[in-house]
């Protein structure tokens, strides 16, 4: 089958973003009026649907709760075009991530460690893997096990049968508090094809401020991956062994939230690559995505003219 033709997976978590937009700053004791809309998010479910959005078969592998949120959430994807292999988890109930938005578009995030994190080896779908074209991972799922064994042993699944694997660093800050050296020792079991850091990451990383620095010294620690660190308004830098580029950001009037722009922009650029194997139109449109996306409300706004991502 063509690799066009087959599942983009993304494994991890599928949970329900608490939008917060104050209308002033938050006081300690204090009372305030602001924008507040529950939306479905989770990174790995975002790239999910951005992937579907692109037109590429997209998939999905992650826990979700019992209850009625995991019933909704799992309709919506489901209604995304996404193929979802969703065990459900009694442990714990569907994820929540509150996401406190800055006047400015910059969001701040709280993860509650909800069902997305009782994912198992067992619970992975060995034939989906096996069949997929590409396969996905964030480094939430790395963070703490379960479902770290979940997540490697979904990649290297996928990679043995010869799919490509794509990973988003996912957090600055979680790569600080666990340290870069035990980062690179929790990764060094997952096979890396394609690098999605954004700016901060690959700074933490790397402890570069250069983009092609940056991007180079990703590479030694990755070798052989192909490195697209996302720099919001100044667009990306791709570096591969036959390419490197910086490719200039869509603009933007008002940055209004920027909860799931990276997600935006990995899914459409693998949905895009992975068809044409061309990284400048897997940028141009990964570009565009994620700056539709910081122009509105939440990871997964509803689709409008101004979308173009396929």
């Amino acid at each position: 089958m063509p690799q066009h033709d087959r599942l983009i997976i993304a494994v991890g978590d599928l949970v329900w973003d608490v939008l917060v937009k104050p209308d002033s700053e938050l006081l300690p004791g204090g009372d305030t009026t602001g924008a507040i809309q529950l939306a479905p998010g989770g990174s790995a479910a975002n790239v999910a649907a951005w992937i579907a959005r692109a037109a590429m078969p997209a998939g999905f592998i992650g826990a979700v709760g019992r209850d009625l949120f995991g019933d909704l959430i799992i309709a919506d994807l489901e209604r995304e075009g996404v193929v979802l292999h969703a065990p459900r988890t009694a442990e714990r109930d569907t994820g929540v991530i509150l996401a406190l938005i800055a006047a400015n578009g910059q969001r701040s995030m709280v993860t509650n460690q909800g069902a997305d994190f009782r994912l198992y080896p067992a619970d992975l779908p060995q034939q989906m893997l096996r069949q997929a074209a590409h396969v996905h991972i964030t480094a939430w799922s790395l963070f703490s096990d379960p479902p770290r064994a979940a997540a490697i042993e979904a990649a290297n699944a996928a990679h043995r049968a010869g799919a490509t694997v794509s990973f988003d660093p996912a957090s600055f800050q979680m790569i600080n508090e666990l340290g870069v050296e035990a980062f690179r020792a929790v990764t060094a079991a997952l096979p890396v094809d394609i690098l999605f850091p954004n700016r901060d990451e690959a700074q933490a990383l790397t402890g570069l401020v250069e983009p092609a620095a940056m991007a180079q010294a990703l590479r030694e620690i990755y070798p052989q991956a192909l490195v697209a660190i996302k720099l919001d308004r100044d667009g990306c830098f791709v570096a591969a062994a036959d390419h490197v580029a910086h490719y200039p950001a869509a603009a933007v009037a008002e940055v209004v939230d920027t909860t799931g722009a990276g997600d935006a922009f990995n899914g459409v650029f693998l949905a895009h690559y992975i068809r044409t194997r061309d990284y400048a139109t897997a940028a141009h449109f990964a570009n565009h995505a994620g700056a539709w996306v910081v122009a509105r409300l939440g990871a997964r706004p509803p689709i409008d003219e101004a979308l173009r991502c396929s």
